[in-house]
């Protein structure tokens, strides 16, 4: 894990805290670039556009791809505060992120490592280096104090 790591979780904790204002899921996601510099950013989402692909990482990924000019992403990493679930794992892969990092572990819907490890089953062409239980607490925090409010 790098400094930038560090610093685009803590960017992605406050997009998961814009998004819990917007009573969404409080998810956040940030793209690096090889360097390390915030290239997009995404939140969940899926509540105000009624898209079912409105996940954090789905539009953080859109967000970098129109910013690089190109949907081929190799040498990114993407930053989320949740691990991504089977949908985003395969976007994730489409777009040819080489590492992600990510906060909170989801073990109902996980799929880097909890319930499923698509981003790094060999069977598949593409795999990603994964890095989780970046800033948990907060994220989990952030999650737990949301569902408990709708409860």
């Amino acid at each position: 894990m790098t400094a930038a790591d560090t610093l685009a979780m803590r960017r992605a904790l406050e997009l998961a805290v814009d998004a819990a204002a917007a009573s969404e899921i409080p998810v956040g996601a940030v793209v690096l670039d090889a360097e390390g510099r915030i290239v997009a950013e995404g939140l969940n989402n899926r509540e105000a556009t009624h898209d079912p692909t409105g996940h954090a990482e789905i539009d953080a990924l859109r967000a970098a791809a129109a910013s690089v000019g190109s949907w081929n992403l190799d040498g990114h990493t993407l930053v989320v505060t949740l691990e991504p679930c089977v949908m985003c794992a395969g976007a994730i892969l489409q777009a040819r992120i080489g590492r992600v990092v990510f906060g909170a572990w989801d073990e109902k819907a996980g799929a880097a490592g909890s319930m499923y490890d698509v981003l790094r089953d060999r069977r598949l062409p593409y795999r990603a280096e994964v890095i989780g239980g970046v800033e948990a607490d907060a994220a989990t925090a952030l999650l737990r104090d949301f569902f408990e409010q709708r409860r």
